[in-house]
């Protein structure tokens, strides 16, 4: 990557649709990169900025509000806090992350329509498009699924398939079904308006021609896009929520989420410069030929924005930089699978973040990430790379060192007069590492980056146990000391090279070196302390135990895999098998809360002479005490499952809102265990 003194980033990672939770999938391929990247580039002292936001409009968010028969906005509202703070809690920090249903979006999208409609870019063409009779209604691409006629994988949307990652016109699915009533629709002609991509044939190849840093996966997707010939794409949907088609014969029409979507980048961009007093300040980063911009996505999105998205920008009324590089990654599976959010094959972001620390998943997503070719992801893989990397490699080196310079020097380390052969050999070693993982961290290559900064800790450990300062401590306290200054000097190099992966631990142990939190890439080389002072020591890193993992996946499996038997039941219940759920009035006699949880209560509920534990997810709306003594209802025919080591014995029925919980009491005086029919 060619470097400039005055050059500027941006970068953004593909916008989160509002309809759901983020799964850890989607970290793993366009977040934590993209954020280990950018962090890597300050360390630097690049000028960058993280731009991002959730994608509001398109069929995904209509078809979730009608499944949860609310407004699209709701839903958007809803879906954009729990993505903003699964990202907060995660450590992934965007300059700015907005929305795409924002006035300065739709304005901007529609500039952008009318600029290439009136070059002769976009035209007007009568096509034939699936009707659900059942529905009464026209069905856009996602709102239509069936079989792949490219791969023969079921489940293909109608306008991509997530199996082979072909971009699929939809009246070519075989077997088609409308998403919301399952019926066959049958096929009727109507009108919209495409993009015409033949015409950009040319100039795209013109434009890939000097990609040859590219990653290898990206450039052969595209090419083999391009060698089978562009196809016109329709841009416009038969759907009420979306950015209006600016013209008066197609007002009933909105602009393809795909439009309008990635313009979202810059009117995030332009969010961006108001909200720091700067306006015009977003040209810096889409108009300035010094800038170089950076998309992070996963797959799927390759022709997104290496084919629709530049042909967009370059038949603009201004000149917009084209994207510098696009570092796709592949598929991170769980177990073996691949994700599917219909199937509920996931881990979401905000159930792991309930149990564990986010820094944990940032380290184990990072040695595992999907540069290449897809990756897979295990509990017991997650605790392994935690335990034996993390606590026994990484946080033992800073233990054992932090330790032992307060047990024999008060915490005060100074630096040799000289250094003797061993200590110019390890030192020598971890600067060679240290220009290997700068190389790995600008090339998108985490899965390196992290090998080699726990490589470096590993050697720290040699050193410590080969100098063996347990023994020298006893007739040679110089000896010593110059041990641990050096042990000191790796676990500093860490701190900095290992901080865009694990920023928040890596300040932590920054903290107890008395060093500044935020580091300099140039400090590595410069920083030459004469003395270090160790303070506030701690464990840095707490082993997950073996019950901890077994309880979180028999619990997620449970959840997520679809089972009769999960804590929440999601699936709609046919009403003729109503009658089998047996729901009875229980009284609430001790309640207290479980440790390690945020979440949940342990409670043992009186159903009419037998007792009931049942763990329930209330502790963020109700203080234990609060609940006992309340009568509440109680699905009691449920098979009992392990909730953190707790065994749950039924489910308490309780309503939700966007914003709280609230139990489902009787407003009269029913006796404990009355069944409700």
């Amino acid at each position: 990557m060619t470097k400039k003194e005055n050059e500027k980033y941006l970068v953004t990672s593909a916008l989160p649709y509002a309809n759901g939770d983020l799964h850890i999938g989607q970290i793993a391929g366009a977040y934590l990169p993209a954020d280990v990247f950018v962090r890597f580039l300050r360390l630097l002292d690049k000028e960058v900025i993280y731009i991002c936001g959730t994608d509001e409009h398109g069929a995904p968010i209509s078809i979730k509000a009608e499944a949860e028969n609310r407004k699209p906005r709701q839903i958007v509202d809803k879906y954009h806090k729990i993505i903003e703070k699964g990202f907060k809690g995660l450590g992934i920090d965007f300059d700015n992350f907005s929305g795409t249903a924002t006035k300065t979006n739709t304005e901007l999208s529609q500039k952008f329509f009318l600029n290439l409609y009136k070059k002769g870019y976009i035209r007007k063409k009568n096509s034939k498009q699936f009707y659900c009779e059942a529905c009464g209604r026209f069905l856009s691409d996602r709102y239509v699924e069936g079989i792949c006629p490219n791969c023969g994988a079921a489940g293909a949307r109608g306008d991509q398939c997530d199996t082979c990652g072909t971009l699929v016109e939809t009246l070519e699915l075989e077997e088609p079904v409308c998403k919301i009533c399952g019926s066959t629709p049958i096929v009727k002609k109507t009108t919209h308006w495409y993009l015409d991509l033949p015409k950009f044939e040319n100039k795209l190849k013109n434009w890939l021609e000097n990609k040859n840093y590219w990653k290898e996966n990206v450039l052969n997707f595209i090419m083999g896009w391009i060698k089978q010939g562009l196809k016109e794409r329709d841009i416009t949907r038969d759907l009420d929520w979306g950015v209006p088609v600016p013209l008066e014969e197609a007002k009933e029409k909105v602009l393809y989420v795909w439009f309008d979507a990635p313009i979202g980048y810059i009117s995030s961009t332009k969010e961006w410069a108001k909200k720091i007093g700067q306006p015009e300040k977003w040209k810096e980063y889409w108009q300035n030929p010094h800038t170089k911009i950076i998309h992070f996505l996963g797959k799927d999105n390759i022709p997104f924005h290496t084919i629709i998205w530049p042909s967009m920008l370059m038949e603009q009324d201004k000149t917009y930089n084209l994207p510098y590089d696009v570092p796709a990654n592949e598929y991170l599976n769980i177990k073996g699978e691949k994700i599917s959010t219909s199937r509920n094959l996931a881990i979401w972001v905000s159930d792991y973040l309930e149990y564990f620390e986010g820094e944990f998943l940032r380290y184990v997503l990072s040695a595992n990430a999907p540069e290449t070719k897809d990756s897979n992801f295990t509990w017991q893989d997650f605790q392994n790379k935690v335990n034996n990397d993390l606590a026994n490699v990484y946080g033992n080196l800073a233990n054992r060192v932090f330790s032992f310079a307060k047990s024999n020097f008060k915490g005060l380390i100074k630096q040799p007069k000289n250094f003797n052969r061993k200590s110019e050999d390890v030192l020598k070693q971890v600067f060679e590492i240290v220009g290997k993982i700068r190389d790995s961290y600008q090339d998108y290559r985490v899965r390196k980056a992290t090998k080699f900064c726990i490589d470096i800790a590993r050697l720290g450990n040699k050193y410590f146990d080969e100098t063996e300062p347990w023994k020298t401590i006893k007739n040679d306290s110089a000896l010593t000391e110059k041990t641990l200054y050096i042990c000191l000097e790796i676990l500093r190099i860490i701190s900095i090279v290992f901080y865009p992966i694990m920023p928040q631990k890596n300040r932590e142990l920054r903290s107890m070196m008395s060093l500044k939190k935020e580091p300099k890439w140039a400090n590595i080389f410069s920083e030459n302390l004469e003395i270090f002072h160790i303070s506030n020591v701690k464990p840095l890193i707490n082993k997950i135990s073996d019950e901890r993992i077994e309880q979180q996946q028999e619990l997620l499996e449970k959840m997520y895999k679809g089972d009769e038997e999960k804590m929440e039941h999601k699936e709609e219940i046919p009403f003729e098998q109503f009658s089998k759920l047996e729901i009875r009035i229980a009284k609430v006699i001790e309640a207290e809360k479980i440790e390690k949880s945020n979440k949940l209560i342990k409670i043992k509920a009186d159903i009419g002479g037998e007792v009931r534990q049942v763990v329930a997810g209330l502790a963020k709306y109700y203080k234990p005490e609060e609940l006992v003594g309340k009568k509440v209802t109680l699905l009691v025919n449920l098979e009992p499952i392990k909730l953190m080591g707790e065994e749950s014995q039924g489910m308490i029925l309780a309503g939700e809102n966007e914003e709280d919980i609230s139990l489902l009491i009787p407003d009269k005086d029913i006796e404990q265990g009355a069944e409700i029919h």
